[in-house]
C-alpha cells in the first residue's frame, strides 16, 4: 500500500477529510501528514485509541524512532478502516 493510500484510509478511520495533499516541508503546517507530522499522528492516535505497535513492520527497521511511531499509528488506522 502507498503512503498516499494509508494516509486515505487513515483519515476515514477518523473521520477526516482527506484531499491527497502531502507535506512537502516541515513548515508547511496547514495539510495533514501523520506520516510525517509528529502532532497530526498523536491526534490521529488519540482520536481513534490507537496503541501503536511495530512487530512485523521490516520495512521500519532504518528509520527513528518517531518517523517509526506515526508509521505504526498510521497503519493501525489504516487497517481500522478495513
Amino acid at each position: 500500500m502507498t503512503d498516499k493510500e494509508l494516509l486515505e484510509r487513515a483519515a476515514r478511520a477518523a473521520g477526516y477529510n482527506f484531499d491527497g495533499n502531502l507535506k512537502h516541508d516541515r513548515y508547511s503546517s496547514n495539510i495533514w501528514d501523520p506520516l510525517f507530522d509528529d502532532g497530526d499522528a498523536f491526534r490521529l492516535m488519540v482520536a481513534l485509541g490507537i496503541s501503536p505497535k511495530f512487530d512485523g513492520y521490516a520495512d521500519m527497521a532504518t528509520q527513528d524512532e518517531l518517523s517509526k511511531t506515526r508509521r505504526a499509528i498510521v497503519r493501525a488506522a489504516a487497517e481500522m478502516a478495513g
